[in-house]
């Protein structure tokens, strides 16, 4: 799975989403991922990455070997 695959996903669930993403081992199977959305106003951390999770619609641990995320609210 490449980068702009990731992006298009999570912007795809949080159309509002601003997403930055990088390659943490240069090997396509380890990404960081910065997500700021208005859609995280008043969640945690654990409901704001679910959601995160929940826009890979199923990639992640099998296309998407290892996604660490931050997210952030505007």
């Amino acid at each position: 799975m490449d980068l702009k695959e990731i992006e298009s996903l999570i912007k795809e669930g949080l159309p509002d989403a601003k997403v930055e993403i990088q390659d943490l081992a240069g090997d396509g199977n380890h990404y960081s991922a910065t997500v700021t959305s208005s859609k995280f106003s008043g969640k945690s951390k654990i409901e704001q990455h679910k959601m995160v999770y929940n826009s890979l619609k199923g990639k992640m641990g099998n296309e998407l070997h290892a996604l660490a995320i931050k997210t952030k609210e505007i």
